[in-house]
């Protein structure tokens, strides 16, 4: 990997954006990277959650400015070819099997604010600042729309999406798109107390759950839905690790996978 670095440590992967010197912002070869690595990731048994984070002063600021350079010249194949790379790579942070907790050391911009709301949890520095600053350029926030309106609610993304207005760590948190806000002493422990609760949690369990909310959400309760759920407990109580967790829970031990951990 060029743009990125990436470090398994016990069971947690940890994803660094690598390129400081452009605010860590994304071109085609850090799309493509990205995605490879959490595809593989995903599929590494030993991993059960997955950090991403940033070096610098900001998390991500959204598009290379060369790569947009480029981009003004793109033909309308190459302008769908292009965003659906960049889909592509949301997809497979958002559809990770491993939870993914975004460590936001400095500002997000633009797409860097749909890499933010692909996570399935994200922890902010309080001094970071947060924009949908495409309509400044005469864009849209389109492909990375699907991810910040579940993470920031329709109400939220009325406002910022129209006026590109920079918004603080705080009104970050008041309107849900991050979970925790801290002084930046406070970062990693705060990152590590979200990844310890992962790891010690059923890994199966874990996956299921993740990919259950993606399901339910939004959802009308109907009686397929409500099926569904009914299935989903279902096989879990009779799948090993189901019979594991509650047999140690009755014996008053601890399960078997954090023996593994």
């Amino acid at each position: 990997m060029n743009h990125l670095l990436i470090e398994v440590t016990g069971h947690v992967a940890t994803v660094t954006l690598n390129r400081a010197e452009v605010r860590n912002a994304f071109n085609e070869e850090v799309i493509a990277e990205m995605t490879q690595a959490f595809v593989e990731l995903g599929m590494r048994d030993e991993v059960r959650c997955v950090v991403l984070a940033a070096q610098g002063p900001a998390f991500c600021a959204g598009a290379d400015l060369n790569w947009m350079r480029s981009m003004a010249d793109y033909t309308y194949k190459q302008n769908m070819e292009d965003a659906g790379r960049l889909a592509t790579m949301l997809q497979s942070v958002y559809e990770c099997p491993k939870p993914v907790v975004a460590r936001i050391q400095g500002d997000v911009y633009a797409g860097g604010m749909g890499l933010v709301a692909a996570c399935d949890m994200a922890v902010s520095v309080n001094t970071a600042g947060y924009c949908l600053s495409e309509v400044k350029l005469g864009l849209i926030p389109a492909t990375i729309s699907p991810y910040v309106i579940r993470a920031m609610d329709t109400r939220a993304a009325h406002r910022y999406f129209l006026t590109a207005e920079r918004f603080d760590a705080a009104e970050a948190l008041r309107i849900g798109f991050v979970h925790e806000v801290v002084a930046a002493e406070a970062l990693d422990a705060k990152v590590a107390e979200l990844v310890k609760s992962l790891v010690n949690a059923g890994p199966e369990a874990v996956k299921l759950c993740k990919k259950l909310v993606q399901d339910v959400a939004g959802q009308a309760i109907t009686p397929e839905l409500t099926q569904m759920t009914v299935q989903a407990i279902a096989d879990v109580r009779v799948s090993p690790e189901g019979r594991e967790g509650v047999q140690s829970f009755l014996q008053k031990r601890k399960p078997d996978w954090l023996g593994k951990a």
